[in-house]
């Protein structure tokens, strides 16, 4: 298939990256050759948009560190890259709006620079040629409008399985988000994302657009167990990149009192969602 015909995908992973991990990291790498070797789609970018600080999780660290970490981490990437929208906003985004931003940038952003075509180009160079030619010929050396890349959104099997939290999400937007947008979800041995799909008539619905790919090489890294490790004063190395190990000692980030930070307080989506629901 020739490459012109493939979808192009641009994966965007929403989470507190509190700290981001190699796991993190591994998550975009797996995606991204699993879904180019489908022969269907390109993956052009990777996208990390850590959560505000209004998302009220417990231990959760002030958002400027969780971003500057993240950049830390992505610092070598070629195409994987942080974005800051989502943690500047002072009220808790869904998920679902977060994915309509991007999609919506990458929207705009293709209307600003259509794609020109190198033929057009030297048209400008060549103006007695294009004289002799008719109309017709002319609209057949227009720049054409490249397709706008789809945002799919990048997860772990807990995501997936956090669906089924009562308020957690709302229903309409688990819907959203799974027909309009799509899920690339990474899922380790024990993890039986297919089963959960099954299960859900929603996700069973839009299966087609739901991707499970599945970790051989397993990685048990996550930000829980690294903030647990470090308030035991036990190494992280090699769990994290070393610019983030770095970055965490200097600043001192993660102990006991910011494992308290919010403690007590009822996570944004939950408070939002249960009120709406009383409504």
């Amino acid at each position: 298939m020739e490459n012109s015909e493939k979808t192009e995908v641009v994966l965007l992973a929403c989470g507190s990256f509190n700290p981001i991990t190699n796991m993190h990291l591994r998550l975009f790498e797996l995606a991204k050759d699993y879904m180019n070797g489908t022969g269907r789609y390109t993956v052009v970018k990777g996208i990390i948009s850590p959560v505000g600080d209004a998302y009220k999780k417990k231990g959760l660290i002030p958002a400027y560190h969780r971003v500057i970490m993240a950049e830390l981490a992505t610092k070598n990437s070629k195409w994987v890259e942080v974005d800051t929208w989502e943690s500047l906003q002072k009220e808790w985004k869904e998920t679902l709006k977060v994915l309509r931003h991007h999609q919506e940038k990458l929207e705009a952003s293709n209307c600003d620079h259509p794609q020109n075509s190198p033929t057009l180009e030297r048209l400008g160079r060549k103006r007695k040629w294009t004289e002799k030619h008719d109309s017709s010929q002319k609209k057949s050396l227009e720049p054409k409008t490249k397709a706008v890349p789809k945002v799919k959104l990048l997860c772990g099997a807990d995501l997936l399985e956090s669906f089924a939290v009562p308020n957690l999400w709302k229903s309409e937007d688990i819907t959203q988000i799974v027909a309009n947008y799509g899920l690339i979800c990474v899922t380790r041995a024990g993890n039986d994302a297919q089963k959960f799909i099954y299960e859900s008539d929603v996700l069973w619905k839009h299966q087609s657009n739901i991707h499970v790919v599945n970790e051989w090489i397993t990685n048990d890294i996550s930000s829980t167990k690294i903030r647990r490790a470090l308030r035991r004063g036990q190494s992280i190395r090699y769990l994290v990149p070393d610019l983030v190990q770095e970055y965490i000692e200097k600043h001192n980030l993660y102990s006991s009192e910011s494992e308290d930070r919010n403690a007590g307080v009822i996570l944004a989506p939950l408070q939002r969602n249960t009120a709406e629901a009383k409504t």
